[in-house]
Parts: C-alpha cells; sequence; structure tokens
C-alpha cells in the first residue's frame, strides 16, 4: 500500500472511531484526528531547478523542495504523489513517473507526467495507466524511459524522440538501474544494470559492455564535461571518455538511492534520506539537506 493511501486510510479510520471518545463524550470535546507526515521516505530522484537553484527531492512519499541555501527539503503542495522517475528539464519544467497520490482518481501506473510549476501540478503526457518508468532521462525532445508495462509486468527500454508523444521500444541490455545521457549528444548515453555498465551511440539500438562496475550514473554539462559513477558502495567515479576508463575522486560515505549533477554540483542521495552536495567534482561532500 502506498504511503498516501495509507494516510487516506488512517485519516478516515481514526474519524470513524471518534478518536477513542465514548459515543456520549460532546463532539465539541473530542480532539480531531492526527495525521503524522512520514517526510521523504526512499529517494528516488534529485533535479536542482534552474529558476531559483532549489533541490527537488522525489520520493516514495511525495515530491520534496530545499531552496537555495536551506538544509530542510519540504513538501510540495501536501501531495504524496510516489514520484519513482524525476528528471528536471527546464525552468520549472519537469518530468516524471510512478503512482498516483491515494486521493487522486488515477490508475496506478502514471506513464510520463509533465510539471510546468515545479511540482505543484502535473499531467499526463502519454502511457498513462500502461507504464512505470524507474528510469527516467531527457535530453532537449530525446527521452530515455526504463520501467515496467501494467499488464505483463515486464520491464523494457522506450525512446521517444518527441518530448514523449510517440515512443519506440529498445533491447536494454539488462535490467537498468541508471542511464546518463551525453549533454552534447542525445543519441549517446551510458547504462548500469546489476551486472556491468553499458554504452550505446545510437540512442539503444545496440549496447557495448563496457566494465563490470555497478552504480548510479550522471553526465555533467559543465564546460569541462564528464560522467561520474556512483559505486553501491559509495565510491565516486568520473570518466572523461565516454565511460571507457574511470579513475577514483571520492566517497560519498554509503551507499546511494539516487545521483544527479545541476548548477555546476553533483549530488547524491544515500539510503537514508541524507543528501550531500559536492562542488569540485566529487572530491569533497558536505551536507546539503537532512530528511
Amino acid at each position: 500500500m502506498k504511503w498516501g493511501r495509507l494516510l487516506v486510510v488512517l485519516t478516515v479510520a481514526v474519524a470513524a472511531s471518534g478518536c477513542g471518545g465514548s459515543d456520549d463524550e460532546p463532539a465539541k470535546t473530542r480532539k480531531p484526528p492526527v495525521v503524522v507526515d512520514p517526510g521523504p521516505v526512499h529517494v528516488h530522484g534529485l533535479g536542482i531547478n534552474p529558476s531559483d537553484g532549489a533541490l527537488f527531492v522525489a520520493t516514495h512519499t511525495g515530491l520534496f523542495r530545499a531552496p537555495e541555501g536551506d538544509p530542510q527539503a519540504r513538501r510540495v503542495k501536501d501531495r504524496f504523489q510516489d514520484t519513482m522517475g524525476f528528471t528536471v528539464v527546464g525552468p520549472d519544467r519537469f518530468l516524471g513517473s510512478g503512482h498516483p497520490d491515494g486521493r487522486e482518481d488515477l490508475p496506478p501506473f502514471l506513464g510520463l507526467i509533465r510539471s510546468t510549476d515545479a511540482g505543484e501540478t502535473w499531467q499526463p503526457v502519454s502511457l498513462l495507466g500502461t507504464r512505470d518508468f524507474h528510469v527516467l532521462e531527457a535530453a532537449g525532445r530525446r527521452i530515455y524511459g526504463f520501467g515496467s508495462d501494467f499488464e505483463t509486468r515486464r520491464e523494457g527500454l522506450l525512446v521517444s524522440d518527441d518530448a514523449g508523444g510517440i515512443w519506440s521500444e529498445r533491447t536494454a541490455p539488462e535490467p537498468l538501474l541508471s542511464l546518463a545521457i551525453d549533454p552534447d549528444d542525445p543519441d549517446r548515453a551510458l547504462a548500469s544494470g546489476e551486472q556491468g555498465l553499458y554504452s550505446t551511440r545510437d540512442a539503444g539500438r545496440r549496447w557495448r559492455s563496457l566494465s563490470k562496475q555497478v552504480g548510479l550514473l550522471t553526465w555533467s554539462q559543465s564546460a569541462t564535461a564528464a560522467a561520474y559513477l556512483v559505486t553501491l558502495d559509495g565510491r565516486v567515479q568520473r570518466s572523461t571518455d565516454g565511460g571507457l576508463t574511470w579513475d577514483q575522486v571520492g566517497d560519498v560515505g554509503g551507499p546511494p538511492s539516487a545521483f544527479d549533477t545541476g548548477g555546476g554540483a553533483l549530488y547524491v542521495a544515500l539510503h537514508d534520506g541524507t543528501i550531500k552536495s559536492s562542488s569540485d567534482g566529487g572530491r569533497r561532500w558536505r551536507l546539503r539537506s537532512r530528511p
């Protein structure tokens, strides 16, 4: 049961029981039901909003925002949407996927959704009710999405060349944990699965095995563009040749749950919800946000 649905059920159950009061207790003396916000649970994705530099944290229990310079992440618009796939594509413009807030009359798989107001509202783009993307990355009008089909529960890789209107199925080298697009060439991408790293130069039509390393990927858009990998034990590595070779540059101090770049910095979420940032290419990390 998703947290959004759980909170609604708890609210109804508590209200129906009169918060433990007896039937003859005056209504005006009864305490209102109390629902505790679980906060950000299990970070799925990270992103920096170019319009204001705020950090956005996509989680199992909703989307959260930490303003620039503020370590406190606060829930966006009192919504509990389970945002599995998440990426920032422009000022106040986000793409996502996952499962709806339990109070919404929507199918369990959201397909591709879009927000143009920094996550306050979301609109369906395509695949509503049919696809749940756990890996979602975009560059320009090119989108890569890896996730499950609702009817078959079969995982697959889809690629769109028109910002999510029409999708083509590709054969992934294995179930994907992460994917990063070359900011200078949307046909070129790196992917990580449970068995290793892979690269493509033709938008996922063919894949080349690179190594047995496993982790989460991002590709910097700075003038000194580089691909970064944080391994599942927290080691940070950097590649300037498209993933052919990697140099270790730092350590985030624990297993990662999300990894991204934005505003000239790297961001990583650990499994306890702590988020760290690095402004020197992954060498040193400082606290950015706590759960």
